[in-house]
């Protein structure tokens, strides 16, 4: 009997578009909390702070879709 393994795609798919719903609020919101020295402040602030989200949210989305397959 084989295996199934992950689908990648539907991953990379959902990663991606969670990120774009959760992340976009989160950088918003957390942007107006936070003082900038410039344009460049706020550069490396957004992607820091996306890079973050898109890990964690990478991370999430592949561990949901390992833990399915054990399901009966």
């Amino acid at each position: 009997m084989a295996e199934e393994s992950v689908d990648y795609r539907w991953v990379m798919e959902m990663t991606f578009i969670l990120t774009v719903v959760i992340g976009t609020p989160i950088i918003a919101l957390g942007g107006l909390l936070v003082e900038f020295d410039g344009w460049s402040g706020r550069v490396v602030y957004a992607t820091t702070i996306a890079a973050l989200v898109w890990f964690l949210t990478a991370i999430s989305v592949y561990l949901n879709a390992r833990g399915t397959l054990r399901r009966p």
